[in-house]
């Protein structure tokens, strides 16, 4: 994502078909920003526009209901693949740096899951920051995996067959609550989907190399997400740096790692900590893929078989 405009410079390390892609957001931001100061309200109207072409098309579901659950009555959106029940089902948390984006911008995402996995996806409409500042959303996703384990059945969801996952922000969250959940002795699901995830606010070698507006997200941007999120704190709080948590006993996790993103290094770096940690890891490096790249599937075969690798684990992984 980017938040401000400026000139793309070609480079030449991206896919072309995601060049592509990251071109035309850039250009759509910059006509919007064109130099001016825009506040968070206006910010994040900008970020669903841009983003409406992307989550067009795709997979049409069987079926799709909203609903309010949870003590706080959070928002959640269920797509089905199919009428079929019991389904498994993958919980999906958007990204878009705890700050910006929604269940709309990542629309699009989700039914591709859905579809391609044939579970049910349940997006959840968490409190976006600074309003609600860590730990609010992770207490949020808290209620909705106590809902689904008590009421799922009801919704004809397979409560026994359920995966985490998100992207960016999304996947540090997915991460998180299962580090909460299983040091509060709380049931895990059965498995981690970590799209791209940012794991630690410290800058690594892969923030220099990658940090051009061209390849989708700077560091100034992501240190403003940090702030947003947890203020002015910088403490290192395993449920918000999950990078620096405990990782034994968590479920086994799918990685999807961007060649061309700030943040590949804490990726890799994720990855192998996992590993260590005794955590069953399937990671892949596409290469060529910027951050966010996943949401160009409608022009990217990487993006398509970046989806299509994680769909089969997640097949295999909730069918286990």
């Amino acid at each position: 994502m980017t938040i401000s405009g400026g000139a793309v410079m070609p480079a030449d390390d991206i896919d072309p078909e995601i060049r592509r892609f990251a071109e035309r957001l850039q250009a759509d931001y910059a006509r919007h920003f064109a130099g001016a100061e825009l506040d968070l309200p206006q910010r994040r109207a900008v970020a669903e526009e841009v983003r409406s072409p992307w989550r067009a098309g795709g997979p049409a579901m069987a079926a799709t209901e909203e609903r309010r659950v949870g003590p706080s009555g959070v928002r959640v959106r269920i797509h089905r693949p199919t009428l079929d029940t019991p389904l498994p089902v993958l919980i999906y948390i958007h990204g878009g740096g705890w700050t910006t984006f929604s269940l709309d911008t990542h629309d699009r995402l989700m039914r591709e899951y859905a579809h391609r996995a044939c579970c049910a996806v349940v997006g959840i409409d968490y409190s976006l920051s600074p309003e609600a500042r860590f730990p609010r959303a992770l207490e949020e996703i808290a209620e909705v995996l106590a809902w689904l384990r008590a009421d799922g059945a009801s919704c004809g969801l397979d409560t026994a067959s359920v995966a985490i996952g998100g992207d960016s922000a999304g996947a540090n969250l997915s991460l998180a609550s299962m580090v909460r959940a299983r040091d509060s002795d709380e049931p895990l699901v059965q498995g981690m989907l970590l799209n791209y995830g940012a794991f630690d606010e410290t800058p690594r070698e892969s923030h220099a190399r990658y940090g051009g507006e061209e390849y989708m997200l700077t560091p100034d941007e992501m240190d403003w997400f940090w702030r947003n999120y947890r203020g002015e704190d910088r403490s290192i709080d395993p449920l918000a740096r999950p990078l620096h948590a405990k990782l034994e006993g968590l479920p086994p996790a799918f990685l999807c790692i961007a060649e061309c993103d700030i943040l590949a290094d804490e990726n890799r770096e994720m990855a192998r900590l996992l590993q260590d940690a005794g955590v069953e890891v399937t990671s892949e490096v596409y290469r060529g893929a910027t951050h966010s790249f996943l949401e160009a599937v409608s022009i990217s075969s990487l993006a398509d078989r970046a989806l299509n690798d994680a769909s089969a684990w997640l097949r295999r992984t909730l069918t286990a």
